[in-house]
C-alpha cells in the first residue's frame, strides 16, 4: 500500500511539473508573440510616417528651366514665367529681405542669380498666411538669401522661385516650401552661388518707390566693383 501511494505521489508530481512546463511554454510564446506583434506594429507605424513624410516634402511638382546667366540689361524685361526664374536682368540686384510691396522683376532675378530664393504671394493672401511666409523666410538659417514680396497675378497663392526652378503652392505652411529652400537656395544650378545678396550696391526700394536704374556710366560695370562672390557650398 505504501508503494502504491509513493508511486501515485510521483505520478502526481510529474503531472504537476509537466503542467507547469506547458504553462511556461505558453507564457513564453505569448510573450514573444506579443513582442513580435509590437515590433511589427512599430515598424509599420514608422514606415507609414516615413512614406507620408516623403510624400509631404516631395519636390516632384518643381518645374525647371534653363537660362544663360550674366545677361545684364538696362531695360524692362518681358519674362516667360511669372514670376521669372532667370534670363536677362538689371545690373543691380535686390537686397535680400522681406518686402510688403512688389519689387522689380529685373532686380529680383539678379538676386536669384546670386543664390536667393524668392517667395512671392498673392496680394490678397490673408495676413496670417503672409506672416507664416515671413516666419519661414526668417527662420531658415539662410536669411541672407531670402526674398519675400507680394506679386499680382500669381498662378498660385504662393510661388517659390530660384534660378531655373519654381514651385507653386496652395498653402504657405506646406512642408514642400522648406524642402524647396533647403535644396535650391544657393543650389547646384545657381550661376553665382554665395555672391552678395545685399551690401551698399543692392536695391532696397520697392517698384512703386523707384524706377529701374540705368546701367552705370563708364567702362566698368558696377557689379565688378561689388564684393567678390564667395563659394558657400
Amino acid at each position: 500500500m505504501t508503494k502504491e501511494k509513493a508511486q501515485a505521489r510521483r505520478e502526481h508530481l510529474q503531472k504537476m511539473r509537466a503542467e507547469q512546463q506547458r504553462k511556461a511554454r505558453r507564457a513564453a510564446l505569448l510573450m514573444w508573440g506579443t513582442g513580435g506583434l509590437i515590433v511589427v506594429v512599430l515598424v509599420g507605424v514608422v514606415g507609414v510616417y516615413l512614406v507620408n513624410q516623403a510624400r509631404a516634402t516631395s519636390l516632384d511638382a518643381v518645374t525647371s528651366y534653363k537660362y544663360e546667366a550674366g545677361q545684364h540689361v538696362a531695360k524692362t524685361v518681358t519674362y516667360k514665367e511669372s514670376p521669372p526664374v532667370g534670363g536677362e536682368h538689371n545690373n543691380y540686384w535686390q537686397q535680400c529681405a522681406v518686402y510688403d510691396k512688389p519689387i522689380h522683376n529685373e532686380h529680383a532675378v539678379h538676386s536669384l542669380e546670386h543664390g536667393a530664393v524668392w517667395i512671392t504671394y498673392r496680394p490678397d493672401l490673408p495676413k496670417a498666411q503672409v506672416d507664416a511666409l515671413k516666419e519661414v523666410a526668417t527662420s531658415t538659417g539662410q536669411q541672407d538669401y531670402m526674398l519675400v514680396s507680394p506679386y499680382p497675378g500669381l498662378p498660385a497663392p504662393v510661388v517659390a522661385s530660384t534660378w531655373g526652378h519654381q514651385l507653386k503652392l496652395q498653402d504657405p505652411s506646406d512642408p514642400k516650401l522648406t524642402a524647396f529652400i533647403k535644396k535650391y537656395q544657393n543650389g547646384s544650378d545657381t550661376p553665382e552661388p554665395g555672391a552678395v545678396c545685399g551690401g551698399q550696391d543692392a536695391i532696397t526700394t520697392t517698384a512703386d518707390q523707384a524706377p529701374l536704374p540705368p546701367e552705370p556710366t563708364g567702362n566698368t560695370p558696377m557689379e565688378t566693383l561689388a564684393p567678390s562672390p564667395t563659394q558657400s557650398k
